[in-house]
């Protein structure tokens, strides 16, 4: 119980200096993840959306929000937006492979193509 009152005062907090900075990459991506994590998916896909057009060149931006849209179940988009993050820079292929959050795309046979290309799978 402790943890999830810790949570809903971090995101209060956050949503908070996101309404007075609403540019600040660094603010925006916290409350990504807390968003995430307290189950709020459609709010925190709408975040890594807005940070990928802050950021159009952070290739973690563009993995955040391929994990995103994976827990959305978009599985296309998720992977065309996941080979965009590789493109950028994106190498963390072990992490890639085994992240909860793109749990949808594991089995996806897109997904198997995009290892298969990175010769990893």
């Amino acid at each position: 119980m402790a943890r999830r009152s810790n949570l809903d005062f971090e995101l209060s907090f956050f949503e908070s200096l996101h309404r007075r900075m609403p540019k600040d990459i660094q603010v925006a991506s916290i409350l990504a993840h807390i968003y995430t994590q307290v189950g709020r998916i459609d709010a925190g896909l709408k975040m890594d959306r807005k940070l990928v057009r802050l950021d159009p060149e952070d290739p973690t931006a563009h993995y955040n929000l391929a994990c995103s849209l994976s827990l959305k179940g978009r599985n296309s988009e998720a992977l065309e937006v996941l080979r965009t993050a590789i493109s950028l820079g994106y190498k963390d292929f072990h992490w890639m492979q085994h992240d909860p959050d793109l749990g949808a795309l594991h089995e996806y046979a897109g997904f198997r193509c995009l290892l298969s290309d990175l010769g990893i799978g």
